[in-house]
C-alpha cells in the first residue's frame, strides 16, 4: 500500500491516476498494491487498485474534519500498512 504525500488533484479519474503512479512515482498501477491519494484541504481520499483486467476506484469524503496526511509535495510515496492507513481514517 503506497500514501502519495501532498496533495493530489481529485478531479484526475482512475487514468490519470493511474499515470501518476507510473510516471510520477515509477511504480506499476497494476502491481498488488493500494495507491491512496488526498486532496488540498485533507477531507477526500481516493484509492486506486489495479487488477489484471482493469481498476478499482475508492472514493471517501469527510463531512467534518480532516484527514492526518504528510504535507512534503516531493517525497516518495510512503510504504504503509493497511492498519496505519485505517489510523489515517479515523
Amino acid at each position: 500500500m503506497y500514501l502519495a504525500c501532498g496533495s493530489t488533484d481529485m478531479r484526475k479519474s482512475i487514468d490519470g491516476l493511474a499515470a501518476l503512479i507510473k510516471n510520477g512515482f515509477d511504480l506499476d498501477p497494476f502491481s498488488p498494491a493500494l495507491f491512496v491519494f488526498c486532496n488540498r484541504q485533507r477531507d477526500k481520499l481516493k484509492i486506486l487498485y489495479g487488477e489484471h483486467n482493469g481498476f478499482w476506484l475508492y472514493y471517501r469524503r469527510r463531512e467534518r474534519g480532516t484527514f492526518r496526511w504528510p504535507t512534503d509535495e516531493n517525497a516518495a510515496p510512503l510504504n504503509i500498512t493497511r492498519r496505519q492507513l485505517r489510523w489515517l481514517h479515523e
